[in-house]
């Protein structure tokens, strides 16, 4: 027959594992073809291809010439394209919302989401080395391998990134529809307003959207790793919480033998049967001392301070009548 401790184990559920989510067909065709319209675009503008006659078009065109009265409005509106402005914004709102779901999913998704687009973004800006419209040299060129860094546009995929988490992290299917227009609206006016103003060709807005868009609709193969280090996170906050408030448990040395005096002895009770925890060291020539060892020689103190006589002596009666005062003269003895 098992114990109980056995079959308390044997009911008690096993963790449940975190698996990677199936992404839907709809999410990997829409992942697939945002990838290879990505790859046609770096394509197309490292053989020369129409795209950069094109880039070139728009950019002598200047466009901030033409509407000059839109110039101080899209000055500003352009920020909502920019890393750190965008990402305190959003920060703040998504650490609302994990204050109120006690959850750091929020914060951990986009911290995830922007962690993806540095290292993405910011290989291909490098490893390409494209210059911009004001820095190009050579009139139907593509700039490529010059030591640029503005291909695709950073403005582009963090605006698409930034806002579009709000959409991916929306708990109605109407909020994320509303939320997906928004981000989608955002992002669509951060990319023609730099390419209004001349700081990125056409097609380097175009790349940036598509890059954007990959790691939005990469993100739920991350999910595993963000639900793992939100345990981890939560864990040691419980640690540190322990050790703050001093209730992590602390290793026991065992109950200690003591010995018992005779009289407790001959009652039936063993020395074995009771234990009490050590007695601090205490040093030499110290007061207590002396008393210790006057207890262990077999006079252990009660607690109502009487001592207790050593076996085989019986202790002295106490005496029922009063004796003389102290300090008076003792009655003189008279016969009879």
């Amino acid at each position: 027959m098992r114990t109980d401790i056995f079959a308390r184990l044997d009911r008690e559920p096993e963790p449940p594992k975190i698996e990677a989510p199936r992404m839907s067909r709809h999410r990997i065709a829409l992942f697939g073809g945002t990838l290879a319209f990505y790859l046609a675009i770096v394509w197309a503008v490292l053989i020369t291809s129409w795209l950069v006659a094109l880039d070139w078009k728009v950019m002598l065109f200047r466009p901030y010439q033409q509407w000059p009265e839109l110039h101080p409005f899209l000055d500003y509106y352009v920020v909502l394209g920019q890393r750190g402005p965008t990402a305190v914004m959003v920060a703040c709102w998504l650490g609302w919302r994990s204050w109120r779901q006690h959850t750091l999913r929020p914060l951990l998704v986009l911290g995830t989401s922007l962690l993806l687009l540095n290292v993405t973004v910011g290989a291909v800006k490098l490893g390409l080395g494209r210059l911009g419209p004001h820095y190009a040299t050579q009139i139907g060129s593509a700039e490529m391998f010059a030591g640029g860094d503005i291909f695709p546009s950073g403005h582009t995929a963090n605006a698409v990134v930034t806002w579009g988490i709000l959409a991916y992290l929306a708990t109605t299917p109407r909020a994320r529809r509303y939320l997906s227009a928004v981000s989608a609206t955002v992002s669509l006016g951060v990319g023609l307003t730099t390419v209004y103003i001349g700081t990125h060709w056409l097609s380097d807005v175009l790349l940036g959207w598509a890059a954007g868009l990959l790691i939005l609709l990469a993100l739920p193969w991350f999910e595993p790793l963000i639900a793992r280090t939100e345990a981890w996170i939560f864990a040691m906050r419980e640690r540190w919480r322990e050790r703050r408030d001093g209730t992590r448990p602390v290793a026991d040395a065992g109950p200690q033998p003591v010995l018992l005096p005779q009289s407790m002895a001959t009652d039936g009770l063993g020395a074995e049967a009771v234990a009490a925890p050590a007695e601090p060291v205490v040093p030499a020539g110290h007061p207590t001392a002396a008393v210790r060892a006057r207890a262990h020689g077999g006079h252990p103190a009660r607690p109502g301070s009487m001592p207790v006589a050593p076996a085989g002596v019986r202790r002295p009666q106490p005496h029922t009548e009063r004796g003389p005062r102290a300090g008076s003269p003792a009655r003189p003895m008279t016969g009879g």
